[in-house]
């Protein structure tokens, strides 16, 4: 029995006929679909940013050591802006999934579990 966010409430677990019924409904193709069209190219960006950092640190040791102030080079920038984009598509993502994804999801939930949260 899933009671999570609802210790007073007994919710019965949904049957497998439950999730065959979301599984063929139109809002949950729409909701994958969705979810798809935001990882999908957010993920592959991330992975072209991501090799082409390693490729330059392996193939352009000289532009990768080249120096920006005292000892911070290219690299060590190039590095730390994997950091600032792996949090910032982490805060985009949420964003998107609080007005896309979550209030389509909540409704199927909702309607599977039979009634609101």
């Amino acid at each position: 029995m899933s009671t999570v966010g609802r210790p007073d409430a007994q919710v019965p677990a949904p049957t497998g006929d439950a999730y065959a019924r979301v599984h063929a409904d139109p809002r949950y193709v729409e909701l994958r679909k969705r979810h798809r069209s935001f990882v999908v190219p957010v993920a592959g960006l991330f992975l072209g940013w991501y090799f082409l950092y390693v490729l330059m640190a392996d193939y352009a040791h000289d532009f990768m050591s080249t120096k920006v102030l005292g000892n911070i080079n290219i690299g060590l920038i190039f590095g730390l802006l994997q950091f600032v984009s792996t949090f910032a598509i982490t805060m985009w993502y949420v964003r998107f999934a609080d007005r896309k994804l979550d209030p389509l999801a909540d409704e199927l939930r909702n309607e599977v579990e039979g009634g609101p949260a």
